[in-house]
């Protein structure tokens, strides 16, 4: 499906006008009609669709070219909601949402059959998060129904971060873009299924596993990248994510990376390296160096990565070497991006 216009709805520093309201209204009342409208949370850009309409949840994987057995979150605004979607809810389940929610967690339950079987990629679970984001919260009460929403980019690539980004994706190919500002924590909310005794930690993100731990006690980490051939038991598991159009590599010594950047500049190569605030000037050899935050912070890098992936493109880079974080904390679900991005190989 294309759109000779996809329409932009300017709510930027959303202040709760009259305006912005009745904007936020236009866009809810296309996704209640079936279309699929581009919205802020504080994560990433969503691509949202009605999560109980079959052919509406279809426009979507359609629109990024995502593969079918790859299964989405289903966004609410309010905790009732919760009851047309899932058939129970266990209590860890509400500890975590009486802490977390609204925020960058999403969790997963046995799902009842009013969800669009799209959604769930024929599992018998459904991913379910409330998001933390003025707009996103407005447009969800506005629309009246959940709302499935991946990250609004074509499959594959950098998720958004701003609302040009999905433009540039994603112009003609869906209904509506909401704009509302650059997001906050900049990565895909993190993925916990909580059925098991022990739960399992899916998709690493702005909540913690050390978050989650001083809530609810242990929380077994999943082995991680799924090969092709197996069935994504959560959104965001299985596929290459997030990777930008030049080929990109993860480097464990900096050191390393100088040598690395002369041999592919010899090869004819325009290289680019991601650093950041620390290692400013420090590759001077490169053609593109893009800084994505302070290794002293890392939710500056996490808040800035998907925007240095894209930084990349713009500038043509054809081989891009990646310094590495920590696996403690936040740096876990940097990592994860990182290593998705370089299509599952480990750093060199």
């Amino acid at each position: 499906m294309s759109y000779e216009q996809t329409k932009y709805w300017s709510v930027d520093n959303f202040s709760g006008s009259e305006e912005n309201l009745q904007l936020i209204k236009e866009a809810a009342l296309w996704i209640t009609k079936g279309e699929v409208v581009a919205f802020p949370t504080e994560t990433v850009y969503g691509l949202g669709a009605n999560a109980l309409d079959e052919s509406a949840v279809k426009r979507i994987f359609e629109a990024k070219g995502r593969p079918s057995d790859n299964p989405l979150i289903v966004h609410i605004s309010q905790i009732d909601q919760l009851d047309e979607l899932v058939l129970e809810v266990p209590e860890v389940a509400k500890q975590l949402m009486e802490h977390f929610w609204p925020g960058p967690l999403t969790l997963i339950f046995k799902k009842k059959e009013a969800v669009a079987p799209s959604v769930t990629a024929g599992l018998d679970t459904v991913a379910v998060r409330m998001p933390d984001h003025p707009v996103a919260r407005k447009l969800l009460d506005a629309a009246g129904v959940p709302v499935a929403a991946p990250s609004a980019n074509l499959s594959g690539k950098p998720s958004p971060t701003t609302a040009m980004h999905v433009y540039h994706d994603l112009k003609g190919r869906i209904k509506g873009i909401v704009d509302g500002g650059q997001t906050g924590v900049g990565l895909e909310s993190t993925v916990l299924d909580c059925q098991a005794a022990i739960p399992v930690l899916y998709r690493p993100g702005g909540v913690t596993k050390e978050d989650l731990e001083a809530v609810i006690g242990k929380v077994k980490v999943d082995p991680s990248l799924l090969s092709d051939d197996q069935t994504p038991l959560s959104p965001g598991m299985k596929y290459t994510h997030y990777s930008p159009a030049g080929t990109l590599y993860l480097v464990r010594d900096q050191d390393k990376i100088s040598e690395l950047v002369t041999e592919a500049k010899r090869d004819g190569k325009r290289v680019g390296v991601l650093t950041t605030v620390e290692g400013k000037g420090r590759y001077e050899e490169a053609d593109v160096v893009v800084l994505c935050g302070s290794n002293k912070d890392l939710a500056t890098v996490a808040n800035g990565l998907y925007d240095s992936l894209r930084k990349f493109d713009e500038q043509e880079a054809e081989v891009i070497f990646s310094e590495v974080f920590s696996y403690e904390g936040l740096g876990i679900a940097i990592m994860n991006r990182l290593e998705k991005a370089a299509g599952g190989q480990s750093p060199l």
